[in-house]
């Protein structure tokens, strides 16, 4: 139980979620917005800078009357104490704080999510069109764009396909960049089972995040492995205690309409939806590693006793530069060449199956450039049984006014 003492401290010292944030620009006012990833709260709350820098020390550290004091020492006047008050309301009604309130909506939500069937098609509608016919010409066009896929046969067709690397970016600005992955995949010899891999962006206790829930889309629903599900949920049912996560994770669910559009119209398939949760800085730890060695075993183990050697799909962005994602300026012409060339330098451990190398090459830059999908990326090189790998194509996505960065590839493996 939560004593009185440290239940006013608290109160006192308010602690702000896990949020996201992206600076904005109205004529000549600049502004921050913030948001909650995991869809806990469906708020958005605009904030003048001034207003920003008191949320900033909402850190559980930090009293009212701290807060206020380092505001006067920023900026010169007094932020009346009603003012920081009204504030920390909004933020509480807004589910921005961490609490009760907050408590109470997450043991809410998982208690829904596991009580639900299937786990519904979040984005459908947002990201990417959420009829089944209009969502399929979406996709064709993406596939007819410039910079989509070359129409000619790939190489690699009628290879057995081992794995593939996928953009995790808005599918209605990088749908192209998905399209050169899911096209080896449709003139590739597929298995019937994918194990989708994708980083949880609102952050998670745990290391991974399975679930055992089918996902549906507009294209229909992708049904998991129910004999494999069960045997890890045997297991290793530790793995499921964060399942909730997938219910607004939109970078597993981003690749299951160009997986059924890929694969589905051919025959069945099924999957295994992975969440992960660990940084390459993480890997320094036992008890991490130990932790990563023991799922990959049991997906080994299950693999094998039902005889199947899976697709595996590690969906993930690479580097996120400028101010949005915490730089002290937008980025230039001269600081994104020189992202991709580290980008590119960085993907060749990964075309060379190097998973160790790979995560050294992030620590060494002190993950300075915000490589998201890090561990998606690195569980499927602990995984994967191919040969090689190779960057089909390279790209980027504007994310806001002040031209800050996300870079992202398509990668296949044979």
């Amino acid at each position: 139980m939560t004593s009185s003492t440290e239940s006013e401290r608290g109160q006192a010292h308010p602690v702000l979620r896990n949020l996201q944030y992206s600076p904005i620009k109205e004529q000549d006012e600049h502004y921050i917005v913030l948001w909650d990833p995991s869809g806990l709260s469906r708020e958005k709350l605009v904030l003048p800078l001034n207003y920003f820098f008191v949320v900033q020390h909402l850190d559980g550290h930090h009293s009212l009357e701290q807060i206020g004091a380092l505001y006067l020492n920023r900026f010169g006047e007094f932020l009346l104490p009603d003012k920081l008050e009204r504030l920390v309301a909004d933020l509480e009604a807004k589910l921005f704080l961490e609490g009760p309130a907050v408590e109470a909506a997450k043991e809410a939500r998982r208690t829904a999510f596991r009580q639900s069937p299937v786990r519904p098609a979040a984005f459908a509608g947002k990201s990417y069109e959420a009829e089944g016919f209009k969502l399929r010409r979406q996709i064709e066009s993406f596939y007819q764009s410039k910079e989509g896929p070359e129409q000619k046969p790939s190489p690699n067709k009628g290879k057995r396909i081992k794995g593939l690397v996928a953009p995790a970016y808005e599918v209605k600005q990088a749908g192209p960049i998905y399209a050169w992955a899911y096209k080896e995949l449709n003139e590739a010899e597929s298995p019937d089972l994918f194990v989708l891999l994708a980083p949880c962006h609102a952050g998670m206790d745990s290391l991974f995040a399975l679930t055992d829930k089918d996902f549906e889309t507009p294209l229909g629903t992708v049904s998991v492995n129910k004999p494999i599900l069960d045997y890890l949920k045997r297991q290793g049912g530790e793995f499921f205690a964060d399942d909730v996560a997938h219910e607004q994770e939109h970078a597993l669910e981003f690749q299951l309409p160009f997986l059924l559009d890929a694969v589905g119209k051919q025959k069945p398939c099924t999957m295994v939806p992975i969440l992960c949760g660990f940084s390459a800085q993480d890997l320094g730890e036992q008890t991490v590693r130990t932790g990563i060695d023991r799922l990959l075993d049991l997906l080994r183990q299950a693999f094998a006793a039902a005889g199947v050697e899976p697709c595996l799909i590690a969906s993930g962005d690479l580097a996120h530069i400028g101010m949005r994602y915490g730089d002290s300026a937008p980025p230039t012409d001269f600081s994104f060449h020189r992202c991709m060339q580290q980008d590119l330098a960085m993907l060749k451990f990964v075309e060379e199956l190097k998973p160790e190398e790979f995560a050294s090459f992030i620590r060494k830059e002190g993950d300075s450039r915000r490589i998201t999908g890090f561990a998606s990326i690195y569980t499927l090189l602990r995984l994967i049984t191919a040969e090689a790998g190779q960057v089909l194509r390279y790209d980027r996505g504007i994310t806001d006014q002040y031209n800050s960065t996300v870079t992202y590839a398509s990668m296949v493996f044979f």
